[in-house]
Order: C-alpha cells, then sequence, then structure tokens
C-alpha cells in the first residue's frame, strides 16, 4: 500500500478505539482525524505523496488540493515547536561558534516523545530491517532517545529490542559498572541512537565504552541532524571521519542543507538565513 497510518492513544474515549494500535482503512482514519484530541500528535506515515497530501487536506478541511509538508519538513517543524531547534548565538561541543542549536533536551513530554521515537523508528525500519541485536544512547540525551526509539519499534513494527545506555560515573555499589539496562556481549550488533553528530567527539567518546563490553560492533549510528561539518581532517565531514575510523554508517532524518531550504521557504528567518549561510560556508562540507 502507499501509506501507514497509526492510530493510537490519541483518540482516547472515541470508539473504536481502546488505547491500543489498530489498524484501521485509511477511509476510516481520515474521517475520524477530527475527533482526535490532539491531532498534531496523529503519526500518519505516507510514501506517497498524493496519498499524503489526501490526508493532510482532510485535516485542515481542504480536500486534496491542500499540498503537505515532505517528511524533512515535518520533522523540522516538530523541532521547532518542541523548542529543539533554535536560532541565535551558541557554542557547540567541538567550540565553534554557531548561529543554530539542537538540543533534543527540550523534548519534556510524552507526546513528543512518543512522536520522535516513530521518527526514529521509520528511519530504523528502512535501514535496517533485520540484524540488531539491542540500542545504545549515550548518556545523557541519547537516552531517552533509544528507549523512545525501541518503543516505537516495538509499537509500530512489532520488533522487541533491548535497549541500554551508559553512566556517567561507574556505579561502585549494587549492580555496579557503567552500563544499564541490556549488558552488550561478544557478537552483538548494536547501533548508537544519538542527536548530532558536530566534529565526532561524542563517537570518539562513546565506542570505548562499547568495545569495554565485549567484541561488540556498531555497524550504524541514527541521528536527528547531520550538520555536515568539517571533522579533523580538511574536506572531510565528521560523519566520513566515523564511518573511515569505526566503520559506522551515519542515518540522519535531516540535514544542515534540509534546515537551510526549509528556513528559505518559511520565508520568516531572514535575519538567520545570512548568518547560517556564512556558518555552512565556512564549516560545512557539502
Amino acid at each position: 500500500v502507499p501509506y501507514r497510518i497509526d492510530v493510537e492513544s490519541h483518540f482516547k474515549g472515541t470508539p473504536p478505539f481502546s488505547g491500543k494500535y489498530i489498524p484501521q482503512p485509511v477511509e476510516t482514519c481520515l474521517s475520524l482525524l477530527p475527533l482526535s484530541r490532539s491531532p498534531e500528535c496523529c503519526i500518519m506515515v505516507f510514501t506517497d505523496q498524493t496519498a499524503r497530501a489526501a490526508a493532510q487536506g482532510a485535516k485542515h478541511g481542504k480536500g486534496c488540493h491542500h499540498m503537505s509538508m515532505t517528511y524533512k519538513e515535518e520533522f523540522i517543524t516538530f523541532m521547532v515547536r518542541s523548542g529543539v531547534l533554535t536560532f541565535g548565538d551558541f557554542t557547540t561541543k567541538s567550540g565553534r561558534k554557531t548561529p543554530y542549536f539542537i538540543n533534543t533536551g527540550n523534548y519534556k513530554t510524552g507526546a513528543q516523545a512518543a512522536k520522535l521515537g516513530d521518527y526514529y523508528a521509520a528511519c530504523i525500519q528502512e535501514h535496517m530491517p533485520d540484524g540488531i541485536t539491542c540500542l545504545f544512547g549515550p548518556a545523557y540525551k541519547g537516552i531517552p532517545l533509544a528507549v523512545s526509539a525501541a518503543a516505537s519499534l516495538y509499537r509500530n513494527y512489532n520488533r522487541d529490542l533491548p535497549y541500554c545506555f551508559n553512566r556517567k560515573e561507574v556505579k561502585d555499589h549494587g549492580e555496579g559498572g557503567t552500563m544499564v539496562g541490556y549488558k552488550p556481549q561478544d557478537g552483538d550488533r548494536v547501533i548508537i541512537i544519538e542527536d548530532v553528530i558536530t566534529a565526532g567527539t561524542a563517537v570518539r567518546e562513546t565506542m570505548p565504552i562499547l568495545q569495554a563490553c565485549g567484541k561488540v560492533e556498531a555497524p550504524d549510528m541514527f541521528i536527528s541532524v547531520n550538520r555536515c561539518e568539517v571533522g579533523q581532517t580538511p574536506g572531510k565531514t565528521a560523519i566520513m571521519e566515523v564511518q573511515e575510523e569505526f566503520g559506522i554508517r551515519v542515518h540522519a532524518l535531516v540535514t544542515v542543507e534540509d534546515i537551510h531550504q526549509y528556513l528559505k521557504e518559511q520565508g520568516t528567518f531572514g535575519e538567520v538565513l545570512p548568518a547560517m549561510e556564512k556558518y555552512m560556508e565556512q564549516y560545512c562540507v557539502l
């Protein structure tokens, strides 16, 4: 089918929904959209633009003539509305001054966590439909990302994968150690769930943690934003370096180019665009 619709507990109290994941025909779902108490949280992922446009049109009462946002535009809008993607004067972990910042620590509601997990899970399912032992979320911001992604993988794709994360400080009592949740072991294939990669610093801190667990593979990493910034080697992004150094394939929901294009199309970020373009010219490999 050209679409997949997830109708969940956002229709609480509205028959025939009982708070569970209940697949429904597209016509049923579209007719019930006005009944949702939180329609912006109704997760609808389409692979066909016509079906997506029809859904958006039904939601806004404009029929199929309403042109829907692309998947990337939806995710960027979601980050902006959640206060996760902000614009101003910031300093990244690598010490660079930047006109935009991604702070996933600003996700703070159950609806946001559920929707974020769905975005990550869709990306994981697309690129790794099998061959995963567990999800690893580096402390601290990677922890809720891994948890929400694991929940969505089970809810949306019936994939019940364990997750784990590390402690910043070694626990010297109780069970001890640095790992919480699933304990990776020899032969495991672990995927890393993170927010962004700027200079690759966080990845280089993460790999020793995983390798200390045993002969663990980390073939893929999933992030919210690829900042496309030059790493330690001129002409190469941090993501290119990570792939060469550790053999990790990095999958991003959106890139800095997507964000730049979004700002241009919105027409309300005129003061941000020059700073964004200057930053991209100075630090990005596009």
